[in-house]
């Protein structure tokens, strides 16, 4: 597979992936969080109205992943973001210690999959010059 089938199938993942996340924090606020239903309603409303941002976080991830080709920059900026999440889970765990283990996996996936998408920012818009450059020899051809 192409690296810039990878990154397009990777875009569509995080976005309905980030959208339907999204969502469910917006529709079940606190229940949506590992041990955490009866944190209050300071936190529910923090946690619906970041679920909603994130719900438009993959938003962006799909509009990206639908552009032909892929637009470089945006995924970069879009992966940055994703990072900085996993920085800011780092930064939670060295501050006030290990979380529900499911935020640790979560934790791990951005850690992995951030850099990833970061090296194949580039893909589709490489794609789209090796064809332009292969019509141009066949023309010349």
């Amino acid at each position: 597979m192409s690296r810039d089938k990878v990154l397009r199938g990777l875009g569509l993942a995080m976005g309905y992936a980030c959208v339907a996340i999204g969502l469910f924090h917006v529709l079940l606020g606190n229940a949506a969080i590992p041990g955490e239903g009866s944190a209050g309603p300071t936190i529910d409303s923090l946690g619906r109205f970041f679920g909603a941002v994130f719900a438009g976080y993959g938003l962006g991830w799909l509009w990206a992943a639908r552009q032909s080709p892929i637009p470089a920059t945006a995924v970069r900026w879009l992966a940055g973001v994703f990072l900085l999440g996993a920085v800011g889970r780092v930064l939670s765990l060295a501050v006030h210690g290990w979380p529900h283990w499911f935020q640790v996996v979560l934790a791990v996936v951005e850690l992995v999959l951030a850099p990833v998408l970061l090296l194949l920012a580039d893909a589709g818009e490489r794609a789209e010059a090796e064809q332009r450059a292969a019509r141009v020899r066949d023309a010349d051809a």
